[in-house]
């Protein structure tokens, strides 16, 4: 296939041109020596982009932000956040650019946009780079993420810059160009009601709908009815984060989407040992966003939302605070469902059993899984095996392997679907210790192990054979965990 002029590439400008005061225009800074390290073809397919021509010299300057496409404005986005509980009234992008809109060929708008492009002017001393490793982790755990079937951005292709970035040691440079449904921010609505501009924080609001819930438009009150919907996707989100063991690791509400998708894998990571204080964030010290806060985190960052959508909710104060506080409390109720409808599917258990029943056999079966330190992905993965009457995988995870018999019992005399659950409960994730093996061999230039652990992890329910160390826990001597921003 003969690639096309770059000049056939086309991007839309919508938020540029709507929100100009939420954006600096801006140029990503010069890769010297660009090279493609991985593309995800099936992605740029979806978003009508010819895989052809982003290996090209030209489609590797697009995917750096070195050259721009016809009706492009790239724009640094701005917005605020509070980070670890603290506010800072002016964050936003400090080393990622918004390229612009594309629509793909399901007709769906998404941003093109860059991480690790160059200093802009929100960059408060950073060098606005990134290395190799963490723009490759990103890009392996957004897309086993998707695989997983919850929402997130995605990676569309890694490009290593050929300058080199100064952290602890100097690393090999990159970018990484992901897509999203938009990159809207608790934090964006943050930064237009600390402007004081009321007319600023609507339009904000009324792109929002537009790009994400239509349906508030039609509400008797389509700005509180926006809150409700976003209230309604976080639920969801979190509680699908939970039900896999996927643990954020900076849940700043700068990091925390209007459309409820996933975004920023810096410090994350996923359950090794199930244990709620579980935490690999270097920066997390107090344990913030440790794995078992999530919920908790999420409604907090909500209330902040809420806050700073206060002045369209009512023009009186007292009145608007009522109805965010109803709104809010949404959460811990579909938050709650959305969990409890999640572990019944993968216990396998039947819906018409009474939530009496359900809920403390979950309650007492992840007790057990902290007081042994069991494998969370494993056991569940296993427990498929004990509903075929085979129960010895599952019971060798436990430091005391009779501990859990007496529940096995009861839960195998409600008749568990193993169908439902292999579906559910997946046999690979992109676990820890792979994804550091991986990583390292990339920093060295070896791609191999990365390439082979993505074509693991996008298939995460088909087990197969030959497979057998992806989806085995870490070793012992892996040790504790602990993951980085990258910044």
């Amino acid at each position: 296939m003969t690639a096309p002029p770059a000049s056939t590439v086309t991007l839309e400008n919508r938020f540029a041109r709507e929100l100009p005061e939420l954006g600096v225009p801006w140029q990503a800074t010069e890769a010297p020596d660009p090279r493609l390290l991985v593309l995800n073809e099936p992605l740029a397919t979806e978003l009508g982009l010819d895989p052809a021509f982003l290996r090209s010299s030209d489609g590797i300057r697009l995917l750096v932000g070195n050259l721009v496409a016809s009706g492009a404005t790239p724009v640094a986005q701005a917005y605020a956040g509070h980070q670890f509980g603290g506010y800072s009234p002016r964050l936003g992008d400090g080393r990622a650019l918004l390229l612009g809109e594309v629509v793909g060929a399901d007709g769906a708008l998404r941003d093109l946009h860059l991480k690790g492009s160059g200093r802009t002017p929100f960059a408060r001393g950073g060098d606005g780079l990134a290395a190799v490793g963490p723009m490759l982790r990103e890009y392996v755990v957004s897309e086993a993420m998707h695989a997983l079937g919850i929402p997130t951005t995605r990676s569309l292709a890694v490009v290593a810059t050929g300058r080199p970035v100064r952290r602890e040691s100097v690393l090999p440079g990159a970018v990484l160009a992901r897509v999203a449904s938009s990159h809207l921010r608790v934090g964006s609505f943050q930064y237009a009601r600390a402007n004081g501009d009321v007319e600023l924080l609507r339009r904000l609001a009324d792109h929002a709908i537009a790009r994400h819930h239509p349906g508030a438009a039609q509400a008797e009150h389509p700005y509180l009815a926006l809150f409700e919907a976003v209230v309604a996707a976080q639920a969801s989100l979190v509680a699908r984060w939970m039900l896999v063991g996927f643990v954020h690791g900076v849940m700043n509400t700068d990091n925390m989407t209007i459309s409820g998708e996933t975004i920023d894998y810096g410090p994350c990571a996923f359950l090794d040992a199930f244990d709620p204080a579980t935490v690999y964030s270097s920066i997390d010290t107090g344990g913030r966003y440790a794995y078992g806060n999530q919920p908790v985190v999420a409604e907090w960052n909500l209330a902040r939302l809420a806050e700073a959508l206060l002045p369209l909710f009512h023009d009186e104060q007292d009145e608007a605070i009522e109805l965010a506080v109803a709104s809010l409390g949404a959460f811990r109720r579909q938050y709650d469902g959305a969990w409890a409808a999640g572990m019944r599917a993968k216990l396998g258990l039947p819906t018409r059993l009474d939530e009496a029943v359900t809920a403390p056999l979950a309650d007492e079966l992840l007790a057990l899984l902290e007081a042994n330190h069991v494998d969370h992905t494993s056991f569940f993965r296993g427990l498929g095996a004990a509903a075929r009457g085979d129960t010895e995988s599952a019971r060798a995870l436990f430091l005391d392997p009779s501990a859990v018999d007496a529940w096995l019992e009861r839960w195998q005399a409600l008749g568990p679907d193993d169908r439902t659950m292999d579906s559910v409960n997946p046999a690979y994730i992109p676990r820890n210790h792979l994804v550091e093996e991986s990583l390292a061999a990339a920093t060295d230039g070896d791609l191999g192990p990365l390439e082979q652990l993505v074509e693991v992890v996008t298939e995460p329910f088909h087990e197969r054979p030959g497979l057998e160390r992806y989806a085995a826990p870490s070793p012992d001597d892996f040790g504790a965990y602990r993951t980085f921003c990258g910044t």
